[in-house]
């Protein structure tokens, strides 16, 4: 008999205790899905936000400051400028409304205090401190790829580290977005930049160099190649010169690289360029 009752207790335990576990899985089930609820609410109201303040940016703010928020010649760069980056939200909401009558800058309180708000999160988006989605992958792994497997350290430079024929990404990525990042690096002559494109120069005797024309007149050119030298050369003297509608950057790294590879890049070159946002030379007075 005790240990009928003994077997008897250990199941009615062992009940209990499933019913503890299925009722806080319930619960917690409940609390995810009331969360995606209210997430799912807010995100319309946000993209709505988002876009009225970057259609107010464009009517009244655009025309001193550039779209970009980089500057303009009536009006000072807003969006890499440290002294505005680290204004509060209250501050900037402030200025709008009151205006700098000393600067030229009028004033915007007719806006109404929702619409101002929505000015300041547009500027924030431009400053690359907007609400940031997450990172598609490990930056940490990316900061590996990039100077390992991938080999984009020979061309170009981060933090002051890395080759110098490709440009500097340290601030690159501070207002991209990551599908942005993702197609310059697997689709490189896509969109590509004239000065951007291959050159390949040869000698008479046959000796050819390839790189980036950094100057180039009708009577010299100067060359730059992978391993960061200057070449000058005289047209006149030359066999033949060859500017070829294509990047230096390697064509396949969709392929030599897994698509979980191109997101950690992608992230490490995000983390890296919202850390250092882009910053234009403050325009000087005639």
């Amino acid at each position: 008999m005790q240990i009928v009752r003994l077997r008897t207790i250990g199941r009615v335990r062992n009940l209990y205790n499933t019913e503890v576990v299925m009722t806080r899985t319930i619960l917690s089930s409940r609390k995810l899905l009331l969360s995606l609820c209210v997430l799912s609410a807010l995100a319309p109201a946000q993209r709505s936000s988002n876009r009225e303040g970057q259609q107010i940016f464009a009517a009244h703010c655009a025309t001193c400051h550039g779209l970009d928020g980089q500057g303009a010649e009536r009006g000072p760069n807003i969006a890499g400028r440290r002294e505005v980056q680290q204004l509060s939200d209250q501050a900037l909401a402030k200025i709008i409304g009151r205006g700098v009558p000393t600067a030229g800058m009028p004033s915007f309180r007719a806006l109404g205090s929702t619409k101002i708000e929505a000015v300041v999160h547009h500027l924030r988006s431009l400053q690359g401190r907007g609400a940031p989605l997450p990172l598609p992958g490990d930056p940490e792994r990316g900061r590996a790829l990039f100077s390992g497997k991938a080999q984009c350290a020979q061309c170009h430079t981060v933090n002051g580290q890395g080759g110098f024929l490709g440009s500097d990404l340290t601030s690159y990525a501070s207002t991209l977005p990551a599908d942005e990042i993702r197609s310059a690096i697997t689709e490189p002559n896509k969109n590509l930049d004239p000065r951007r494109q291959a050159v390949i120069v040869t000698s008479p005797d046959g000796t050819t160099n390839i790189g980036i024309a950094r100057n180039e007149d009708n009577f010299t050119l100067q060359l730059q190649t992978a391993d960061g030298a200057f070449h000058s050369f005289v047209k006149s003297e030359l066999r033949s010169i060859e500017h070829q509608p294509r990047s230096l950057m390697p064509p396949d790294y969709g392929t030599r690289l897994t698509p979980a590879e191109v997101d950690d890049i992608v992230s490490y070159l995000l983390k890296v360029g919202r850390a250092h946002p882009e910053q234009k030379p403050a325009k000087k007075d005639d």
